[in-house]
């Protein structure tokens, strides 16, 4: 069911599936009212650049981060974590056998496993660095944050602290994918010093609404794990929540000069989306059923959570007249979007400080200009680039763009002379 499972081109057996829906008794959406949100037409769409491929032979690389001297560290899904150190040598940090550090609890399920990677402001003093993944600790599947401290050549790490041990795992299968999707598992650190951690809604249909629950959120901590400073808790809500109400955030990124994040959603068949963020903002996602409405495994996240048809919006401005506002909508329709992040550097020229979005099933990156108030004036393709899932964006050192896929290589994009 969801786009970031397939690869350009692959037919997905749209026919037996509308099937099954129709025999089920779901009823197919109607097209919802519009958002307040741009469409994603594009306005002159090449945006030329130069493509290097920087590494190859990987297994499902997931995230990057570079450490100050140019160290990048890097997360496959199902090995762990690892570091391409200065030298170019490289060495496997944390995870399965071989790894300097085993992860015995570590493992690979759906979309799950080792995911998001993040290089904490203070490295060079501290050392710390931070992993998104799945865990059976104790004989229970949960999604957790981790904090290893990196040793000084680079050539290990230490120290693990388990600083979020409870994000929601998708742990069975159901009629809408099977276990470990929708885990979400961005992390980030903002410029004001603290931890972002992206999560998902485990195809669960009150998760993303539930504020004593942390699947369908983003959250918002510091380097042990404690709630920031500033979330703007919710009665009866958890304090590490910084918004809620999300389907799976696979993108957070802040904006030069202001910090705003903005996040960037995978939506569900229809309406990707990219939001600016504000402490304690409801996303507007929310696939339980209305009262009068049956869904199967009470999810109505690809059918219609209402009782006209309508099909379930990804930011319902009709239930929570409050939602945050996206800032750019993919025309109705879901690309996978996954990644995002800001170009920066005078070598953009014109567009630096342009929004880069990658997509998975889309298999391209995007680049949004936004006004001053974060809203979409101008979306550009990315031109000359192989189509392939895009599962990273980090700006580097040199000030590229460095890019990683689903086919296993990460990429250095600059723009063309």
């Amino acid at each position: 069911m969801e786009g970031n499972t397939n690869r350009p081109g692959r037919v997905r057996g749209a026919q037996s599936l509308i099937a099954t829906l129709l025999l089920a008794g779901i009823a197919f959406a109607a097209p919802a009212a519009a958002l307040s949100a741009p469409a994603s037409r594009e306005t002159n769409p090449a945006l030329p650049v130069t493509r290097t491929v920087w590494m190859d032979g990987l297994d499902n690389p997931w995230d990057l981060a570079f450490g100050p001297d140019g160290a990048l560290f890097f997360t496959e899904r199902c090995r762990g974590l690892s570091v391409r150190r200065a030298d170019g040598t490289l060495r496997r940090l944390f995870g399965t056998t071989g790894a300097a550090l085993a992860a015995p609890d570590l493992f690979c399920q759906g979309q799950s496993g080792m995911n998001g990677v993040a290089v904490d402001p203070g490295f060079a003093e501290n050392r710390f660095i931070y992993v998104y993944m799945a865990s059976n600790l104790d004989g229970e599947k949960t999604n957790r944050v981790v904090r290893l401290r990196v040793a000084p050549d680079n050539a290990g790490v230490g120290d693990r602290r388990d600083i979020v041990a409870d994000i929601p795992f998708k742990r069975s299968a159901n009629f809408w994918g099977g276990a470990g999707v929708h885990s979400g598992g961005r992390l980030r650190f903002g410029p004001d010093g603290f931890l972002y951690v992206t999560t998902g809604d485990n195809h669960d249909g009150p998760l993303p609404q539930d504020l004593a629950r942390l699947g369908g959120k983003v959250l918002r901590i510091d380097r042990d794990g404690r709630a920031a400073p500033g979330n703007r808790p919710l009665p009866g809500g958890d304090p590490r929540l910084f918004t809620y109400g999300h389907r799976n955030v696979q993108g957070i990124a802040f904006r030069p000069g202001s910090g705003q994040p903005f996040a960037c959603e995978h939506g569900p068949g229809h309406s990707d989306e990219v939001t600016p963020l504000s402490a304690g903002g409801n996303g507007g996602w929310d696939p339980r059923p209305e009262t009068g409405v049956a869904c199967i495994a009470n999810y109505c996240g690809y059918t219609s959570n209402k009782r006209d048809g309508t099909r379930t919006p990804m930011t319902d401005l009709v239930k929570f007249p409050q939602a945050l506002r996206p800032s750019w909508s993919n025309d109705g329709r879901s690309e996978g979007m996954s990644p995002c992040a800001f170009l920066a550097g005078p070598r953009w020229k014109g567009w630096e400080g342009r929004l880069a979005v990658g997509f998975l099933r889309g298999a391209r990156i995007v680049v949004l200009e936004l006004d001053a108030s974060g809203r979409t004036v101008s979306a550009q393709t990315m031109a000359g680039l192989p189509e392939e899932r895009i599962r990273a964006l980090v700006p580097g050192p040199d000030g590229a763009l460095y890019v990683s896929t689903d086919e296993g290589q990460i990429w250095r994009l600059a723009p063309a002379p």
